[in-house]
């Protein structure tokens, strides 16, 4: 990431050669925000990996492999994880509505109050960069980021 191409050396970085290690820094800080609010609503035995989770779960649910998918691991890592969530009662395991060999993985009631504080966490980080940048720019920056990402997985694959 911090590499320059050789016309870059004749020429010297362009404004927005830093963008990816700005964008990845931005990610953290959005992450961090999101963890400290459900951490002060009380939900002090989870980690930011959950939130990845959470994320895949809510609004309909998902199978382990699905997760596994989304987060980019093994299903054995998924399963682990979703046996943690379960055992702390964040999720529970269901009959799956078309496949009667999958269980389909939900939030239950304490996972959505969860949800919920990261819900409210995530606005504040938004509030907080209107505060800095203004909301039209922030709003510019939310639409101009729609144009070149796509919405989904949310966790590097190489995680």
């Amino acid at each position: 990431m911090g590499f320059m191409s050789d016309s870059e050396f004749a020429t010297g970085p362009r404004p927005y050669h830093d963008l990816a290690v700005l964008l990845l820094a931005a990610s953290a800080a959005a992450t961090d925000t999101i963890h400290a609010g459900t951490q002060a609503a009380g939900f002090t035995d989870l980690r930011p990996t959950h939130g990845f989770v959470f994320a895949r779960l809510a609004p309909h649910g998902a199978t382990v492999g699905e997760i596994a998918d989304y987060l980019g691991v093994t299903k054995q890592a998924a399963s682990q994880l979703v046996e943690e969530l379960v055992r702390k009662g964040y999720a529970e395991r269901n009959a799956h509505p078309n496949d009667a060999r999958a269980r389909l993985i939900t939030l239950s009631e304490k996972g959505w109050s969860c949800t919920r504080a990261a819900d409210a966490a995530a606005a504040d980080f938004a509030n907080q960069w209107a505060a800095i940048l203004g909301e039209s720019t922030v709003t510019e920056l939310r639409n101009a980021l729609t144009r070149v990402v796509t919405l989904g997985r949310v966790r590097p694959t190489s995680w």
